[in-house]
Order: structure tokens, then sequence, then C-alpha cells
């Protein structure tokens, strides 16, 4: 008994000691380099607590958060949703209020968030940017949508097939958000789903691409990389604030990481692409051959494929790695034009960008 007593005497005083002289917490950095005009902020707008059906308490989501490297997250419990109501009180505002302060402390932006739940078809909408959840509790989803668009909410369509294509169907109510200018965007990517169809409609309709977590359990990734990650939004923005994400997000100026592709539309793609590779001068040339180190300095493995005639047939440039390339060509005298599709930069459903490398000549 006494031993167990100084045990947590000692550790009462090494815990006021901690508080007095401040603590320490360690951030794994996502790579994902700027682009010229906009700072990349790595964002996810969708996720769960206690207050809805998810399994961890609001300020967790926000630990886990800068752990991992993210920017900016919205914290979107159901409205309609609440299956912890005899232990948690339902009170939309609470997640956000309980988990605000945490963010200031980190640096993490938080965006006050709900999703609007209906069965499929129509499906669930995440508004974001919120002042008041309260008056999106309303049966009818045009008015809870209206709702959240009267408070200046960016409302975009979730997981538009989770439940199959049949199900996830364009229908009329659709129609009536996307004319009324309150459906902004469509989540291309739900955690580690890819819903092409949503891909083409965004495209066909300019509706922002979107991709997000939706996670419900606790994260327990120490660190997002190529090989294991959530799925997250890049936002492309002119300054690193919550406005500066709406802004950016209204633009549509966001491309989304999920499993081993980036999706998006192909001028934020290829700016990407040409912001993360570093094509060296070539150190060593021969009559028909030409050395040269190529650099990834993004988190995302760069998966080429050869169009043209000059380059080797397929390349994969590891996330953060440098790979020494040979080129053979007939006359390595003159430029040398590399033609490729990179496959995994996915600018509509089944196509990847088109890029051209130019080596110069001697």
């Amino acid at each position: 008994m006494m031993r167990r007593f100084l045990q947590v005497w000692v550790l009462s005083l090494w815990l006021m000691a901690l508080a007095a002289t401040g603590w320490s917490q360690v951030r794994h950095e996502i790579a994902f380099p700027d682009i010229p005009g906009y700072k990349t902020l790595k964002c996810d707008f969708h996720m769960h607590t206690v207050f809805s059906d998810g399994t961890v308490w609001p300020t967790v989501r926000v630990d886990e958060a800068y752990r991992t490297g993210l920017d900016a997250i919205a914290i979107s419990d159901h409205i309609e949703y609440q299956p912890h109501k005899d232990d948690v009180p339902t009170n939309f505002n609470r997640s956000y209020e309980l988990a605000v302060g945490r963010a200031r402390e980190l640096g993490i932006i938080l965006i006050r968030a709900a999703e609007i739940t209906r069965d499929t078809p129509p499906g669930h909408f995440n508004a974001i940017f919120l002042k008041d959840i309260n008056p999106l509790a309303k049966p009818d989803l045009v008015e809870a949508i209206s709702a959240a668009c009267e408070q200046g909410a960016f409302v975009f369509w979730n997981h538009q097939a989770w439940k199959g294509e049949e199900l996830g169907r364009w229908m009329d109510i659709h129609t009536e958000l996307y004319e009324k200018k309150l459906l902004h965007g469509m989540e291309v990517a739900n955690g580690p789903t890819y819903y092409p169809t949503a891909h083409k409609w965004c495209l066909e309709k300019g509706l922002t691409m979107v991709g997000n977590s939706d996670i419900h359990q606790p994260d327990l990734l120490t660190q997002n990389t190529a090989a294991e990650h959530r799925t997250i939004t890049l936002v492309f923005v002119t300054e690193r604030s919550e406005d500066g994400i709406r802004e950016a997000l209204r633009a549509g100026r966001t491309a989304v990481w999920c499993a081993e592709f980036m999706i998006g539309k192909p001028e934020w793609l290829q700016a990407l692409l040409e912001a993360s590779v570093d094509i060296a001068p070539p150190h060593l040339r021969s009559k028909t051959s030409v050395w040269t180190n190529v650099t990834n300095k993004s988190a995302v493995d760069i998966v080429l494929r050869r169009v043209g005639q000059i380059g080797p047939a397929e390349l994969t440039l590891k996330a953060g790695t440098t790979t020494l390339v040979r080129i053979n060509a007939p006359d390595t005298s003159k430029p040398l034009e590399l033609q490729y599709e990179v496959t995994n930069f996915l600018v509509e459903p089944g196509k990847g960008l088109t890029v051209t490398y130019t080596i110069p000549a001697p």
C-alpha cells in the first residue's frame, strides 16, 4: 500500500512540474509543397466523435490531426443520428466547443460543421463553416441545407455511391439543390474508397472535389505516409485561415489524396506535380545515354508510364526520395523530350495527367 502511495505521489509531482514548465508534442508533417501563388493546406472535413456515432472525445480528433500533420479539420457529427444519446446528451454545437480550445493551442484550424443525414437516396451532406448547428435540425432536407447556406456554409455530398451506384444516382432533389446553389462540392473519395461517378459529376457540373477520412474510431497512425494514410483534401489557399480555406473551396482549388491516387482538376494536379518533382541537370552523358537524378518532394508516390519515344517505359518516383534515371536516346547532343502519363494523378476517371519534361542539350 505504501509503495502504491509513493508511486502516485511521485507521478503527481511529475505532472505538476510538467504543467509548470510546459509540455511538448511531436508532429509528423505531410510533405506536400506549396504551389505558385498558394499555400498547400492538408485538411479533413469529415469525422465523428461520441457526440454522434464516433468513439472518441472531440479533443482527441484535434490531437490526432496535430500528430499526423493536418492543418485543418471539421468535426461533422450527425444531426439526426445520435446513438450515444443515453450517455452523451444531444448538443449539436458541443463537440466544436469542447475541441476549439485545444485546436487553438496546437495551431489547428477547427471548422464548425455537421452532417445532415438522410436515407440513401438522397444521401448524407456535410455543411462546414457554420456559426450555429441548431437551425439545421429540420425534417425537410432542402430547408436544412438552406439553413446552413444562410450561415455562409459550404455544402458537399458525402460518399455518393457507398450503397451502390443505383442508390447513389443523381435525382431531382440533387438538381434542385444544385440549381439553387445549395450544393457546392462532392466527396470523390471517402475513407479508402474512390468514387469515379462523383469525380465525373464534379468535372461536368463545376463542383469542388473533396476527400475525407469519415473516421469514427481512434486514429492509431503516428504519421501519414504513402504506404498508409488517411484520405485528405489538399486546399490551395492564399492565406492560412478559415476564411482562406472557405475562399479556396468556393473557387475549387483542391486535390484529393486517397490510397495511391491524387484526384483533381488538371490545373491543380499539374501545379502540384511541378512543385513536387525536381529533375537535376544530367551529371553524365554518353552519345546515346544521359544520367540524371529525379527527386520527388511530395508524400505520394508518382507513377509514370511513357507515352512518347524516349525514357524508361515505366518509372515510379517514391515519396520523399531521389531516383537515378538513365535515359537512352539516339542522339544526346540535342534536347530530349520525355512524354509521360502520371497514371495515379487522375484528372478524370481512368485518365492520368499527361506531362512533358525536357532535358536540355549540353
